[in-house]
């Protein structure tokens, strides 16, 4: 997989994971909040904070539909009136996107139309995220691609043709740097359908994007399988407390599990290493502590070695104990004491 750069940061496999908290609707109509959630993310260790942008009308017309799934989180809410509620208001994002940047962060967004690709423009935003619902808006992509900006996209409902399309477009379009996730747009997404070993196999069907890893599981273990099969990005929504409620505060992660997050993650990548046998430096001491052929009881000079006489024990300074059956019945040189490493100048 190849190395991207976004806002100066170099994105791939050679790298750490890039961690992104997804603030979404989480600030719970509070810019406050929000502010305090880009601060604890950043001390947790984040390199990012996205957030979405839309308005309700936006996204969807009032009356249009309401969540009828009794399985969502979300179920009996008129969707119209879900995104009022969740929506991030556009006057916020700057000052979020200044309280990111003040901590280093890197910090953008999902554009969900292309009045909101041109409003982030304004911002300078460093990249874009295409959310998975948006990846096969061609127009959107086309936008998006146009800016010459970095690109995420999450593969989450799509068929394999609807992402390859996606792709196909946004590289028609002037999109150098595109990055695609493994997404399982579920919410929350559990680990019986989050299906991990699709990373490795996108990667090798899209050999010129680094993968990663939107998730919507609870705690951190899929992230860190996910850097183990090759992710290089990963996405995960942030809250305050989820006890404190808020559109997507189930499948979020509070500021120490994104501490955990950024470090298991990291000592995941850092593990995979590279391919390695023998003896590695760090390794070299502990040779001492493998087993070698030790003389267990006193021989005289001419008395053969037996089971009774000769062991196998620790530390490695005797003879290989490859050696014992050849040397059960072999006379020593000379008078050898209980607890001496066996050499072949003894025999």
């Amino acid at each position: 997989m190849p190395t991207i750069t976004i806002g100066g940061r170099a994105i791939g496999p050679d790298q750490p994971p890039f961690i992104i908290a997804e603030l979404s609707g989480n600030h719970n109509q509070s810019l406050e909040r929000g502010l305090t959630i880009v601060d604890a993310v950043a001390a947790a260790g984040a390199h990012a904070i996205k957030l979405q942008t839309y308005t309700a009308d936006t996204m969807t017309l009032p009356g249009a539909y309401r969540i009828d799934d009794p399985n969502s989180l979300w179920f009996g809410r008129e969707l119209h009136e879900l995104y009022q509620e969740a929506y991030t208001p556009w006057d916020w994002h700057q000052p979020l996107f200044e309280r990111a940047k003040q901590h280093g962060m890197l910090a953008f967004s999902s554009p969900f139309d292309e009045s909101a690709v041109d409003f982030l423009e304004t911002l300078d935003v460093p990249a874009y995220k295409i959310a998975s619902f948006e990846n096969t808006d061609w127009p959107l992509l086309r936008r998006v691609a146009a800016t010459g900006k970095p690109v995420i996209m999450s593969t989450g409902a799509s068929t394999l043709a609807e992402v390859a399309e996606a792709e196909q477009v946004l590289r028609a379009a002037g999109c150098q740097e595109l990055v695609l996730l493994k997404c399982t747009s579920t919410y929350p997404a559990t680990p019986l359908n989050t299906n991990l070993r699709t990373i490795p196999h996108l990667a090798q069907l899209f050999p010129a994007s680094p993968i990663g890893l939107s998730d919507h599981t609870a705690g951190v273990g899929a992230a860190v399988a996910a850097v183990a099969l090759g992710a290089s990005v990963l996405e995960k929504h942030v809250t305050l407390r989820r006890a404190d409620g808020g559109v997507d505060s189930a499948f979020s992660l509070e500021p120490e599990e994104v501490a955990t997050l950024v470090t298991e993650t990291e000592r995941a990548w850092q593990a995979l290493g590279q391919i390695q046998y023998g003896v590695q430096r760090a390794e070299e001491k502990s040779r001492l502590y493998k087993r070698s052929l030790y003389v267990a009881q006193d021989i005289a000079a001419g008395e053969v070695f037996t089971p009774d006489n000769l062991r196998v024990v620790r530390p490695g300074l005797g003879l290989p104990p490859r050696y014992y059956d050849q040397l059960l019945g072999k006379p020593a040189r000379q008078n050898l004491a209980a607890g001496t490493a066996l050499t072949w100048e003894m025999l």
